[in-house]
């Protein structure tokens, strides 16, 4: 089904405020729920944040008021709107176990928008961050099954393997390394534009959520810990694919883009959800979110006589957005790309590096005392009390420095020496745009 937002009927923006009954729903049941109807709301949640954040920054470099306030107008709906999503999660869930639905969304999300993304760039960038988000929901599962004996299996529903990917301590790379080239959106897909939106924003919730609770989680030092030095690696990620982004647009274009995202976010989860209840929450966002865009539309016109095909050409939206398994594709970026790392603008192997290179004497800075690097200690911790670290898998790990279950590597993906050269093939696939 073609659905194209701009031909909908917008309501007058005062008719998209909420009372505070509509502002506080009913959370979803944590036993019950499905893990990717948790992992929308925390999208969508995310999404929401990004808006009103993009909205302040937009309104502190606008010196014209009139303007500014038909921005706070459309800002206030989307912080109705965050409130409303974040208040879905129920109170007896816990920060670690709303933490697993961060980390399987991170994963689902980035791999099920890499599987079709055709421009290189962008394409290398969530492969090579899609690896280390799968591999922190190994980290936060283990520390999960020891600090309060609960399966992570049961939160992920079994969709999502649970398994080292590119180990944590080998991500710590330069800030120089986290900037990717950023596209020209006349020449980029819209697909492709509206993906770089989505992950920037989920990986920035991400981290902010990081950030914020660590000082939070009282269950252990280790845990506080862990939160700190993973929060550390979403920083990158938000840096690299918040570099991916067109970097001419003006702000009133990229509200545009904005409130299109957000349109199309929405109906990707009305269209998928199975939750009729949710459902109904997401087609009242989208209803909210129309309005927002045919403001946007018309604000873009009105301040820079602009019209939005100018903006966005292909107005119906692509295919929809649909979270869901993707153990066969991560399995084969696992094998093919797990020894890859980041030198300026380029994912390459980590055998193309040279002695003196970024990543190494940032590496000696963050990690030269490796048994106090929280992500390993906490495996180790683990293997200590169990026997062997905790996993949930269909298969043996394929990544053979890795099968080992009563030993953390600290060395693969860091030392060259230690990472065969196997691990390390581009991740570019026969319908990608060159490379530049």
């Amino acid at each position: 089904m073609h659905f194209n937002p701009f031909d909908q009927r917008p309501v007058p923006l005062e008719q998209t405020f909420i009372d505070w009954n509509t502002m506080y729903p009913r959370p979803y049941d944590k036993n019950t729920v499905n893990p990717y109807t948790k992992t929308r709301i925390i999208l969508m949640n995310g999404t929401e944040f990004e808006a009103q954040w993009f909205s302040r920054n937009f309104s502190r470099h606008c010196p014209d008021n009139e303007l500014r306030r038909e921005l706070a107008m459309m800002r206030r709906t989307e912080q109705q709107q965050q409130k409303r999503i974040s208040c879905l999660k129920p109170r007896d869930e816990t920060i670690l176990e709303h933490t697993i639905g961060y980390e399987q969304l991170a994963v689902d999300l980035t791999a099920a928008m890499a599987r079709r993304e055709t421009d290189c760039d962008v394409k290398n960038a969530m492969d090579l961050a899609l690896l280390e988000d799968f591999d922190h929901l190994y980290r936060y599962s283990n520390l999960l099954s020891l600090e309060y004996g609960e399966d992570p299996k049961k939160l992920v529903g079994g969709y999502t393997e649970i398994m080292p990917g590119r180990p944590t301590i080998s991500e710590h790379r330069c800030p120089m390394d986290s900037i990717f080239r950023y596209v020209d959106n006349k020449k980029t897909p819209l697909l492709t534009q509206l993906q770089i939106n989505i992950i920037t924003a989920a990986e920035q919730q991400t981290m902010n959520y990081y950030m914020n609770v660590a000082p939070f989680y009282c269950k252990s030092d280790i845990g506080r810990r862990l939160y700190q030095e993973i929060a550390m690696i979403e920083e990158e990620h938000v840096s690299q694919y918040e570099s991916l982004k067109d970097t001419k647009v003006t702000w009133l274009e990229d509200l545009l883009m904005h409130e299109y995202t957000e349109c199309y976010l929405y109906y990707s989860c009305m269209e998928s959800e199975c939750d009729p209840y949710i459902r109904k929450i997401w087609e009242e966002c989208l209803t909210q979110e129309i309005a927002h865009l045919h403001k946007a539309k018309d604000l873009l016109y009105k301040y820079e006589h602009k019209e939005w095909q100018q903006v966005i050409p292909c107005k119906e939206f692509p295919e929809i957005l649909v979270l869901g398994p993707n153990v066969e594709y991560i399995r084969q970026i696992l094998a093919q790309t797990s020894g890859n790392t980041q030198k300026k603008s380029d994912v390459v192997a980590l055998d193309q590096l040279c002695r003196g290179d970024r990543f190494f004497l940032y590496q000696q800075i963050v990690n030269h005392d490796v048994a106090s690097v929280a992500s390993h200690k906490i495996i180790d911790q683990y293997i200590c009390a169990k026997g062997q670290d905790y996993r949930c898998q269909t298969a043996p790990v394929p990544i053979a420095p890795l099968s080992c279950r009563t030993c953390d590597n600290t060395f693969f993906a860091r030392i060259p020496a230690d990472t065969p050269a196997q691990y390390s093939v581009c991740g570019k696939t026969s319908d990608c745009k060159p490379c530049l």
